[in-house]
This record gives structure tokens, sequence and C-alpha cells, in this order.
């Protein structure tokens, strides 16, 4: 399984440990919550302007129509 630990490097200042640890936190949350959102999207089916349209309509053969007896 591959690491899934997201590589977060610090450029300048002079974090503590427990700020580092806090920030790592936050952006992993944020990550997974991204992810879960597009694992949602990608399974939720179709749509609803997909689930509202019509079906096409099976082509009126000539000849097999009859009108109700009156």
């Amino acid at each position: 399984m591959p690491d899934t630990t997201p590589d977060i490097r610090i450029l300048s200042g002079n974090p503590t440990a427990e700020e580092i640890a806090a920030v790592s936190s936050v952006l992993t949350a944020a990550l997974d919550e991204l992810a879960g959102e597009h694992r949602r999207s990608r399974d939720a089916g179709p749509s609803g302007w997909e689930r509202s349209r019509r079906g096409l309509r099976v082509p009126l053969v000539r000849g097999t129509w009859t009108t109700p007896d009156v």
C-alpha cells in the first residue's frame, strides 16, 4: 500500500513541534474531506438533469393506429 502521508515542507520561520502538528492535522483533514467529496460525486449516479430527461419515443409505424369505438 502506498504511503498516503502528505509531503509538507516548512520553508521559513521556526515553528514548534506543536505548530507543525496542528498545521499537518488541519491540512490532512482538509485533503481527506476533498477526497471524500470526490468519491461521493463520482458514485452519486446520474445528475438531476439526467434523471429528469425523457427517453426517446419509439417511432410510430403507419397503419398500426386504431380509433376507439365511440
